[in-house]
């Protein structure tokens, strides 16, 4: 708490205000006494005026009006009544003099030149006033509790609250004379020296887990205090703002550098870390980092700005780096896990040499990567597996040869071998053929057709090293405009090959001709000789022959010879198509129209007519062939009805003469039976119409009929009787 010249012109004032008070009063007192004495003078001269008393008495009057006024006075300036709180300052003519109360106070009047009244300061125990001697300028503190009479020079300057402090709290005290500086502090109460400034603070508390940096102003040295504790500075000590430890975990670390000296080193967990002055943290922020907990499969590799070595650390652990160190690769890296079917290339960049590591037969391989080692070709890649079907093309870095490797195996390239391509192998089938060009360039031609095929040449075959699949472009596109068409396999079975051109008869009709070709390929090694576009030639061969030949006839006689002429296109030149390889077994043109709009409008036409003339001649001739077929139908279906009915009476005579034997032999059979029984051919006779009719009748019950007798069927007879 500092006092300001505010404060101490503010005391002067109540100060000046006290001492002027006991001047007033007195004045006032005297004024009172005057105005009294001067009515009774008015009173007495009245009276006088008016004859009321006679002159003199008004003389005298005033004349002892005069000398009580006198001896008044010299009471008032002889004579102080003090209180308990009143001091009396007495200038005489040479010093001045301080009279204090309670009491009374006698004054030789003729011996100062004033007089006057102040009241005391009452100070409690908490207060303090500063006072100046105005004689030597001298100042000093007066404490309470008193009652503060001020001597005749002293000037009350400030009066003001003590300082009360806590236990938690501190005041720095500076001395203005001799900038001395000190501190107190709590629990106490603080009255400053007349010339000492006061600054109240609290202390820094501060728990297990704080600290502050302290720096000393005069020396500059810094120091950290630690909680738990509370702290209080010493006079020329700043403290800084409070911070919290750094707790670390068993897995977190911090990088550490001194700046007075440069050191750097590693603080790892598990720890609490109050940081020194001169001690900061290295990298982003003051996080902690987090070591690398590896597991048994991963691994980490470190480099050491510093020396540039580089170390490999496998799990299980916890890795915790060096002041120097970083991560290599940005990353924890895992184990390369090669299978039984995989590999992979390593090359230690220290050496320059290269390895191979491959999966083991029985199991998978973790292959963990050296210091100075990086993977190769991408990392791990699987082993081509060699049999039936494939192949694999390696060339050899060391000697740059080719090799074609045809095991079987699962097959791993060397360290200096590289895999240039895993060729499948080349089935042809009976129809196809290839050509594959040799590293001297000499063309070889392979069949599927057994026919074809020369003695020891393989059917199915891989591609030798240096060897190459000849392609050949041929033109595609119904005109041939286009030649991107690549060919590798030979179709040699016969097949349709479509074309279209222009061309213009005799009479000036152009026309455009659609057609097709049906050929094949006969002989592939004339055809490679002879041409690269074997389609192109063969239509653009087509084409000129046709303008040749239709250039000859009129448009009518193209309409009813277009087969012929079709005919002799390749008839005429069979040689050139034979120099190609090829062989035509028909050409023919599917449609043809006009070029010209209205020569193709009476065309088509004509076209049209004959085309209506040529269905209703077919309509007629089908429709006579239908009653034609009808009238033989018939015909036909007459003769087999008459066959039908002679079929059916063979057959009703033969069922009849079949059952009138068999009836016969019943009977011949029944009469021999009862030969001897019944001698009598008649009686036989009646016994088998019996038997007829009871068999009749069985059949006749088992349905609906109804059977009506006559009399004479049953031998009925009525008889008539009486009775009695």
């Amino acid at each position: 708490m500092v006092l300001s010249a505010v404060d101490e012109e503010s005391y002067s004032d109540n100060t000046s205000y006290s001492e002027s008070r006991s001047h007033t009063g007195r004045a006032s007192m005297s004024t009172a006494a005057i105005a009294a004495h001067v009515l009774v003078v008015l009173v007495a001269c009245a009276a006088a005026f008016f004859n009321l008393v006679s002159v003199t008495v008004p003389i005298a009057l005033i004349c002892l009006i005069g000398v009580g006024a006198g001896i008044l006075a010299v009471i008032q300036r002889a004579v102080f009544f003090l209180g308990e709180e009143d001091q009396l300052i007495v200038e005489g003519w040479v010093e001045k003099r301080a009279h204090n109360g309670p009491g009374v106070t006698l004054v030789n009047p003729f011996t100062y030149r004033s007089a006057s009244l102040r009241s005391a300061e009452t100070l409690s125990a908490t207060q303090y006033a500063k006072l100046c001697n105005s004689k030597d300028g001298s100042e000093r503190i007066e404490k309470g509790p008193q009652l503060l009479f001020l001597g005749p020079y002293d000037r009350l300057v400030a009066k003001s609250q003590a300082l009360s402090l806590s236990n938690t709290q501190y005041a720095l005290v500076t001395n203005q004379l001799t900038g001395e500086r000190t501190v107190m502090r709590g629990p106490c109460i603080h009255f400053p020296g007349p010339h000492d400034t006061t600054q109240k603070g609290e202390a820094v508390s501060m728990s297990s887990t704080e600290y502050i940096f302290v720096e000393d102003k005069l020396t500059g040295e810094r120091k950290t205090v630690r909680g738990p504790c509370v702290w209080f500075p010493e006079p020329f000590e700043a403290p800084s703002s409070k911070c919290n430890a750094i707790a670390l975990q068993e897995d977190q670390y911090l990088r550490m550098k001194d700046k007075t000296n440069g050191k750097r080193w590693v603080l790892r967990g598990k720890a609490q870390v109050f940081l020194e002055p001169t001690w900061e943290i290295e990298g982003k922020g003051e996080k902690p980092l987090k070591a690398w907990s590896l597991k048994a499969y991963e691994y980490v590799r470190l480099l050491d700005s510093v020396t540039g070595k580089i170390s490999v650390h496998r799990g299980e652990q916890v890795v915790f780096p060096g002041p120097d160190e970083s991560m290599l690769d940005g990353e924890v890296l895992s184990a390369i896990d090669l299978k039984v079917h995989e590999y992979c290339k390593i090359l230690d960049q220290a050496t320059g040499d290269i390895r191979v590591e491959g999966g083991k037969s029985g199991g998978s391989q973790q292959v963990y990567l050296g210091p100075n080692e990086k993977v190769l070709d991408g990392g791990k890649r699987k082993a081509v597996e060699v049999d039936e079907n494939h192949a694999v093309l390696v060339r050899d870095k060391g000697t740059g040869q080719l090799r074609l490797v045809k095991e079987k195996q699962l097959f791993i390239p060397g360290p200096n071998e590289t895999i240039e391509e895993v060729r499948e192998l080349i089935r042809l089938a009976d129809h196809e053929a290839m050509i594959v060009r040799g590293k001297d360039g000499d063309f070889q031609y392979f069949y599927g057709s057994e026919e074809r095929r020369q003695n020891g040449q393989p059917r199915s075959f891989f591609l030798e090293p240096y060897d190459e699949i000849v392609k050949l472009c041929w033109s595609k596109g119904r005109r041939r405009e286009s030649r991107n068409l690549f060919i590798e396999r030979f179709d040699c079975r016969p097949q349709f090959m479509s074309f279209e051109f222009n061309c213009r008869t005799s009479d000036n009709v152009e026309l455009i001709l659609e057609g097709t070709f049906f050929w094949e390929v006969v002989d592939l090694p004339a055809m490679v000789k002879s041409t690269g576009d074997t389609s192109g030639d063969l239509c653009n061969h087509a084409r000129s022959q046709f303008i040749r030949h239709v250039a000859r006839v009129t448009l009518k006689q193209f309409m009813d010879e277009s087969h012929s002429i079709a005919k002799k296109v390749w008839e005429e030149d069979t040689a050139f198509y034979k120099s190609r390889g090829v062989k035509i077994h028909s050409l023919e043109v599917t449609r043809y129209q006009c070029a010209d709009c209205r020569t193709s409008e009476i065309l088509e036409q004509i076209i049209q007519e004959t085309t209506n003339r040529m269905n209703r001649l077919s309509q007629a001739e089908s429709e006579n062939e239908v009653n034609l077929f009808r009238m033989q139908g018939q015909i036909e279906q007459e003769r087999m009805n008459g066959d039908l009915l002679k079929i059916q009476h063979e057959h009703t005579t033969d069922e009849a003469k079949v059952t009138g034997q068999s009836e016969a032999a019943r009977i011949a059979a029944f009469m021999d039976g009862l030969r001897e029984s019944v001698p009598k051919v008649e009686d036989r006779v009646s016994m088998w119409q019996v038997l007829r009719k009871t068999e009749a009748l069985s059949v006749i019950s088992q349905g609906d009929a109804k059977l009506y007798f006559t009399p004479k069927d049953v031998d009925l007879s009525i008889e008539a009787r009486s009775s009695g």
